[in-house]
């Protein structure tokens, strides 16, 4: 690999060389964006505007109309709020001072917020013109929303009543001990201080504690099998692979939220890969060798150790999209090299995975040519993709959750996040491949190569339509990763029965929705091979709804097609779980 990694490095010319080191650097400006990608979305909108009068006439209309709403609506606003304080003034309540401050406070955050809500509205109006790409047109109205997102006044200490009221109570310690994080944390982003979170979650201490062992391991993977916890097991056992974007135990959390943990207790056998964290020796390992190494291997393992006993296959995100692609790879004529040592495939479940990018939501937002080339050329020094530049990416897309209300309450309210076992996961961030997640970019999210029947496996073409087992399919209503929308495109790219689930929730939070989970809700329809299609919309509205966990109803598919229950088999010598490539850990 190493004399591959020599091949590449001479193949590239002095001045391409400096081509990327430019290009890299100059992104450091444009937070990690492609300079290039911003400048084409601004131009490509700013020459299509100035090309269009009539617009920019409805749009100087629509600014004046909003001017004149804004100004009616904020004059009610400051009558309200002055007679509200009169009326709190002349009052005899003992907390009339705090009734005042709470008025003003309203006041001024209903006023401000009546500004950035038409300002904003306004903005995306005028995001819309004639001829500008839909790329371009997503790109400028998701930036315009990050502007306003800084701009709210939450964000801001001198404009903010909680933070103000908040420095007054503690006297000034809240600032004092905000201060302190945010140096601590500028210290780690400098290298001063440690990048180690001190956290009470510790994996194989309260966090991925379920008992199992490694029962096979290649330069990728290692395979887990999970100790039985009943007197009999379902024939068939359950294979989960996860994406490899971050660590497994996203489905082995705490023992109360284990998705490992409850299918162990409801009678199968269950093994899972735990991925390897790539090294920057591991820069030409590809999709193919995912395929092969993670799933193709794998399955030739199932096969031996259990006499070939079908297996329900799950996938999780990325490692949902790579299953699809293995299934339909297995399940064509042609079959793949050593197919007849492996498990037969019974079914197949899709966690929050895409298998058509043509409308992969927020996400799209960050991928095109230019900023597909800028994550290559910053992977060409490294050999990978590191955890903080992927991390950096996904405060990009949730900045509300991630990065403002985070700032609010640690740098301006002095509150130290209180750690969760999710949080202690998305913490342990892993390195991509350089050449995987180029060939994942480009075949995926440009290509939609999967979707078009382009992805090719041994030479040959794969296609969805081959696959003949039953699907179970998940998607979170409030996925930012996968849309759930995009997720429930599967429908359309096969010709076999499929149930389709939408539980609310995000990306991660909506799959761990163990039972007892409160406030949680799902849709499930099943769909025979022989159906019509419906569109999302349509069927969001006809699906029926049920409250509580998706779990049981899942394992109620699930035991469908599991076979007899039996013996649990005998339990095999490894190293306990979870392994030794969990623990890897790199920036």
């Amino acid at each position: 690999m190493e004399s591959i990694k020599k091949l590449s490095e001479e193949k590239e010319s002095p001045t391409a060389r400096l081509d990327r080191h430019v290009n890299t650097a100059s992104a450091s400006f444009s937070f990690g964006l492609s300079p290039i990608a911003l400048g084409l979305a601004l131009t490509d909108w700013s020459l299509h505007l100035a090309a269009a009068p009539g617009r920019r006439l409805e749009l100087a209309s629509l600014a004046l109309e909003n001017s004149l709403d804004l100004s009616r609506k904020l004059s009610c606003t400051v009558a309200n709020t002055v007679e509200d304080l009169v009326e709190s003034v002349a009052g005899e309540s003992e907390h009339g001072y705090g009734f005042n401050n709470t008025v003003m406070e309203n006041g001024i955050k209903q006023s401000w917020q009546l500004g950035m809500d038409m300002a904003q509205d306004w903005w995306r109006q005028a995001a819309q013109v004639r001829g500008v790409s839909s790329h371009h047109q997503h790109l400028n109205t998701f930036l315009v929303g990050q502007v306003f997102s800084m701009l709210e006044p939450a964000n801001w200490p001198l404009s903010h009543p909680e933070v103000l009221r908040t420095a007054i109570q503690s006297g000034g310690q809240s600032f004092a001990q905000g201060g302190q994080t945010f140096l601590r944390d500028v210290g780690k982003k400098l290298g001063f201080t440690s990048q180690q979170e001190v956290s009470e979650y510790k994996v194989a201490v309260n966090i991925a504690v379920t008992p199992g062992t490694v029962v096979f391991r290649n330069h990728l993977v290692e395979l887990i099998r999970y100790l039985p916890q009943t007197e009999k097991v379902a024939h068939n056992p359950v294979f989960i692979v996860p994406s490899w974007i971050m660590k497994y135990y996203i489905l082995d959390l705490s023992p109360h939220n284990s998705m490992v943990r409850f299918l162990v207790a409801q009678g199968y056998t269950v093994y899972i890969l735990s991925w390897a964290n790539p090294e920057e020796s591991d820069r030409e390992l590809g999709m193919n060798d995912y395929l092969q190494l993670g799933i193709f291997d794998v399955l030739k393992e199932l096969g031996r150790i259990t006499n070939k006993a079908p297996v329900n296959i799950v996938g999780y995100c990325l490692g949902g999209t790579l299953l699809a692609i293995a299934v339909a790879a297995l399940s064509r004529s042609m079959k793949v090299t050593g197919f007849e040592q492996m498990s037969p495939v019974k079914s197949m479940t899709l966690l929050a995975a895409q298998t058509d990018f043509s409308e992969p939501g927020q996400m799209g937002v960050l991928i095109d040519d230019s900023q597909v080339q800028l994550i290559e050329d910053l992977m060409a020094d490294t050999g990978y993709l590191s955890g903080a530049q992927m991390a950096g990416s996904f405060q990009f897309l949730n900045s509300r959750d991630l990065v403002w209300n985070k700032r609010l309450n640690q740098y301006l309210l002095g509150v130290r996040e209180s750690g969760t076992d999710m949080m202690a996961w998305n913490a342990d961030v892993t390195r991509l491949p350089a050449r995987m997640h180029g060939e994942y970019l480009n075949q995926f999210f440009l290509q939609n190569a999967l979707a078009d029947g382009d992805y090719l496996v041994e030479g040959q073409p794969v296609s969805l339509l081959d696959i003949r087992v039953p699907v179970f399919v998940v998607g979170t209503v409030r996925d930012t990763v996968s849309p759930w929308p995009s997720v429930y495109k599967i429908h359309r790219l096969t010709r076999t029965e499929v149930t389709f689930l939408l539980v609310s929730g995000g990306h991660n939070a909506g799959i761990v929705s163990e039972p007892g989970h409160p406030n949680r809700s799902y849709q499930i329809h099943t769909q025979p091979a022989e159906e019509s299609v419906h569109s999302p919309t349509d069927w969001q509205a006809s699906a029926e709804k049920r409250e509580g966990s998706w779990w049981p109803a899942w394992d109620n598919w699930l035991a469908a097609y599991s076979g007899p229950m039996e013996a649990p088999p005998p339990i095999l010598p490894g190293p306990p779980a979870p392994g030794e490539y969990v623990f890897k850990r790199y920036g």
